[in-house]
């Protein structure tokens, strides 16, 4: 788009010097100038068409937040913004929208991992690129986008499994009297995917009792309703894995309005949530008051990183196709202060 814009600068203020040139409404040379000048600025901004999925949980309203807060004129861009509503056809429409208006690179955060290879196709053969932001596209050629930022949600879950392992078998509770289900986020999202492979690989290392996965959308409402659901099936049910925050404030209304009481301390009967994000203040608190046992950090703040890959990329050069966010962990229990994941260590800090 930017290298048609100062051919059309010329031959604008040209038409306006032919029209009025020899009449009376002749336009000034400070008009002249402040048109220039306009023509100018627009000439030197890129433009970004951002493709969100939706508004489903905090972490995305933070995500968005991010991304909208960089990607300004002050900051050198003009941004076309697309909410998807968490439908795929709505992004891919978003997208096809973007290649028509010629932007200078499309940004997509994917509501899935599958069905995008044709628009991304057709975003490379009009010559622009595509940078994935958070969850990951499933695409044979991976050539289809310039690069990926985001985060490594398996780590997240090896993160708080490992708490998990190292505070029970601190506390004394056996492996096999670990009752666990786990609350989902929505089914063939990058997330989802790995933050439940995660548990279902620890369970079967250390022998835990994972009794149901059920998917709960990311939503706090659907988690209620899981939660609930799941409490009439089961009577033994003692930890539960909530794949966000927004998940984690459902799953903890359903269990204290059946009579629960939320902690962690297992073996005198309280049931342990732990969750992901560290985002929605409310589970924040919940953390400092030990009702959220643990919390897997994940980052929303993508829009200056995606800033950096964007000019990375107008430089010339080439950045890492997969680009990973460092991110932490959070316990107010004092009894683990660090856990140890594929011989790396992270310290458990204060939510």
């Amino acid at each position: 788009m930017k290298k048609y814009l100062s051919i059309f600068a010329v031959v604008f203020l040209l038409t306006i010097s032919i029209m009025y040139g020899c009449g009376e409404n002749t336009v000034s040379s400070d008009e002249a100038a402040d048109l220039s000048s306009s023509t100018s600025k627009a000439d030197t901004l890129i433009t970004v068409g951002f493709s969100q999925l939706g508004a489903e949980s905090d972490w995305r309203s933070a995500n968005t937040n991010s991304m909208l807060g960089t990607f300004t004129e002050e900051n050198g861009y003009s941004l076309v913004y697309k909410n998807g509503q968490q439908k795929q056809a709505n992004q891919i429409t978003a997208i096809r929208t973007f290649i028509q208006q010629d932007v200078d690179y499309i940004v997509l955060a994917p509501a899935n991992e599958d069905g995008w290879e044709s628009v991304l196709s057709e975003a490379r053969d009009a010559h622009i690129p595509v940078i994935i932001v958070d969850r990951r596209v499933n695409a044979s050629d991976k050539n289809l986008y310039s690069c990926w930022v985001g985060s490594d949600f398996e780590l997240e879950a090896k993160k708080v499994t490992a708490w998990i392992n190292a505070y029970t078998t601190k506390c004394g509770v056996a492996p096999e009297d670990l009752h666990i289900v786990n609350i989902q986020g929505t089914i063939g999202n990058t997330a989802q995917i790995g933050r439940t492979r995660g548990l279902a690989n620890a369970a079967r290392d250390y022998g835990w009792d994972l009794m149901e996965e059920v998917s709960g959308d990311f939503t706090e409402a659907k988690a209620q309703e899981v939660m609930e659901a799941l409490l009439k099936r089961f009577d033994n049910i003692n930890v539960v894995y909530c794949e966000n925050d927004n998940e984690a404030i459902g799953a903890i209304t359903a269990l204290e309005n059946a009579g629960k009481r939320v902690g962690s301390n297992i073996k005198s009967g309280e049931v342990m949530v732990v969750s992901f994000d560290g985002v929605n203040e409310q589970a924040l608190s919940y953390a400092r008051e030990g009702k959220i046992s643990c919390i897997a950090e994940c980052n929303p703040m993508h829009g200056p990183r995606v800033d950096a890959l964007i000019k990375a990329l107008e430089r010339g050069e080439q950045p890492d196709k997969f680009n990973y966010v460092d991110e932490k962990i959070y316990s107010s229990i004092p009894d683990v202060t660090a856990v140890t994941v594929d011989d790396k260590t992270y310290t458990v800090d204060k939510p």
